[in-house]
């Protein structure tokens, strides 16, 4: 009986992991920041991976990019995803930002960024593979620090990909968050592509 009853709490956990992986229910409140947080402030001392071949990695002597020097005194579109090579990532949230690159431009807008819990020559192989690099900058976030710092982690082992990120996007002015969004599972693209925060600018 109490074995019968341990499978299916079992089952029970499972179920809602899965569910809330793939359907979008959520298990928790999301990020700890809000339109008007100061992302710099958010993630002190964090720096970012910008893509690279290995070479240039060596070459560079492995140097990282501080969010500071990413935001501080620009305005920015920066958008995180669950990992590069990945369906709905390579199919269709890359794609919605590299086809409105103009109309960013034409905004005002200084760099369009691409974040995801990768290596930085992954997310170089990958840049090259959606001849996106000349448009949009990459970074990996390798340890995953700058989406912990940000309550943007999600585990995704479920799906093999172990600690990954939920998908997002943001308009940050000066290091301030000036519009915020974050899909209700990783799999969902409703509110995180370039059209929708187009019209928040």
């Amino acid at each position: 009986m109490a074995t019968n009853i341990l499978r299916r709490a079992a089952s029970s956990v499972l179920k809602s992991k899965t569910e809330s992986l793939f359907t979008g229910t959520p298990r928790r409140s999301y990020a700890s920041v809000a339109v008007g947080t100061d992302i710099v402030s958010a993630a002190p001392g964090v720096s970012l991976q910008k893509a690279r071949s290995w070479d240039e990695g060596v070459s560079s002597n492995f140097s990282t990019t501080s969010v500071k020097d990413i935001f501080k005194g620009k305005k920015v579109i920066i958008f995180g995803l669950p990992g590069a090579y990945t369906g709905v990532c390579s199919q269709q949230h890359v794609p919605s930002y590299t086809k409105n690159i103009d109309k960013f431009k034409a905004k005002g807008i200084d760099s369009v960024i691409c974040v995801a819990v990768n290596d930085p020559y992954v997310m170089n192989a990958w840049a090259d593979k959606l001849q996106a690099k000349d448009v949009i900058e990459f970074y990996g976030d390798f340890d995953g620090s700058f989406h912990k710092s940000l309550e943007l982690g999600k585990d995704l082992s479920a799906a093999l990909l172990g600690p990954r990120s939920q998908r997002w996007s943001a308009y940050v002015v000066d290091g301030k968050l000036k519009s915020f969004n974050v899909e209700g599972a990783p799999s969902d693209f409703k509110v995180s592509g370039a059209e929708v925060i187009l019209e928040q600018i």
